[in-house]
């Protein structure tokens, strides 16, 4: 099909964005953590710029989504970019004048990137064919497999360069925006016809989220993605918390992020074989599975198995559950439910990122109790998304579809 043409040109555009700024992501959240612990007043807000920053995404999700439904995919993802080189040369300056203020404000701006990102899956979804979306979904997913190692390796080299720690790894965030933001001009994302909300005929937003795909879609990719929020920002703390080297954190966030994204090769296809429900049950299984590894110890290999397989049941988790979304809303709906999706989506990655410093620094006597801790908070959310998985399951074959 001619669409599917342009949307695999489209797919290696969002894969090379995805591989070069995508890095910045796990640079910020490797070193994140610990720069707040030398600026917070007080170890427990030591993630709280993490935090703030899901909370930027959030914030931003839907003005972004409405952005792109009226002025393109192109002209939000070059907004996104800008928001992340803003914010880190405000989290460079926080660093700078040792201000926290300063250092939390920049990690808000960092957010509108972050946020941004999140429609590339969408975008490569756009333009594709039932059969293809799956696949360009997930491709594109797999494109952050080249920022999982350029990422951590990069704060590897930038972290200690400068006398001021970490000053030169938000330099380096601010370089890969500067440099990613000129990919977009090859994307080929025609400007959509803009409908105003009194020619809108598509169902409400309430409407859309009483559709039981929908709403197990929403379920689980909140899920999905704020448990791995949760334990991620707390892995660097607790690595280097139980004697092990910075270096030692960023190789974890490594062997976490390639896990994340190496599995898109072949998660569409595990889809379209298996089915949508079977592979998000398996990702909520697998993350179950990554807090009974975490919780068995502190050696270094129970940190890389733990964070590893976080990232592969994050991979089927969330992916399937963007696929089961793309698949249940109209054309004309995907600004409005796309938006909302991710509004609710980053709700809960707020939620986590706010509770997985305090769990971590706040909770027991010990780094390793706070570890427990973060850990065992996981159990309630997957029961919820697991639930609600076997229930979309249970109804009939001709209801569950709609």
């Amino acid at each position: 099909m001619q669409n599917d043409i342009i949307a695999r040109r489209n797919v290696v555009v969002l894969v090379a964005s995805q591989a070069i700024l995508g890095a910045q992501m796990p640079m910020i959240f490797t070193v994140a953590g610990l720069a707040g612990q030398t600026l917070a007043p007080n170890k427990c807000l030591a993630t709280l710029s993490i935090s703030l920053m899901v909370i930027g995404s959030m914030l931003t999700a839907t003005p972004i989504s409405a952005f792109m439904a009226r002025y393109g995919r192109r002209a939000g993802f070059v907004v996104g970019t800008a928001g992340g080189a803003f914010g880190a040369l405000l989290g460079a300056g926080g660093l700078y004048f040792h201000s926290f203020a300063l250092f939390l404000i920049g990690a808000l701006f960092s957010g509108v990137y972050m946020s941004a990102q999140g429609f590339y899956r969408f975008a490569a979804a756009d333009m594709a064919s039932d059969a293809f979306r799956p696949k360009a979904i997930s491709w594109v997913m797999a494109g952050g497999l080249l920022s999982a190692v350029v990422g951590p390796q990069l704060v590897t080299v930038t972290a200690e360069i400068m006398v001021v720690p970490y000053l030169g790894t938000y330099l380096a965030v601010i370089g890969l925006n500067a440099v990613g933001v000129f990919l977009f001009a090859f994307l080929n994302a025609p400007k959509p016809v803009f409908v105003s909300n009194a020619d809108y005929t598509g169902r409400s937003r309430i409407e859309m989220l009483r559709t039981p795909r929908i709403a197990v879609a929403v379920i689980v990719a909140t899920v999905s993605y704020a448990l791995m929020n949760l334990v991620m920002t707390s892995s660097p703390l607790a690595v280097v918390g139980c004697g092990f080297q910075t270096a030692d954190a960023a190789h974890v966030v490594t062997a976490h992020v390639l896990a994340m994204y190496a599995p898109s090769f072949f998660t569409g296809a595990l889809i379209a074989r298996f089915g949508v429900e079977r592979i998000m049950a398996v990702g909520l299984t697998i993350l179950a599975a990554a807090g009974i590894v975490a919780m068995a110890g502190v050696q270094l290999e129970n940190f890389f198995v733990a964070l590893a397989l976080l990232g592969l049941g994050w991979n089927f988790g969330f992916i399937g559950a963007t696929t089961m979304l793309a698949g249940a809303h109209a054309p004309n709906e995907r600004g409005r439910m796309q938006g909302l999706n991710d509004l609710l989506v980053f709700g809960g990655v707020t939620l986590a990122s706010l509770s997985s410093g305090g769990l971590m620094n706040c909770s027991g006597g010990s780094v390793q109790a706070g570890w427990q801790s973060v850990n065992l908070a996981m159990l309630p959310f997957l029961v919820v998304a697991g639930s609600a998985l076997i229930w979309l399951w249970m109804r009939p074959a001709a209801v569950r579809n709609v």
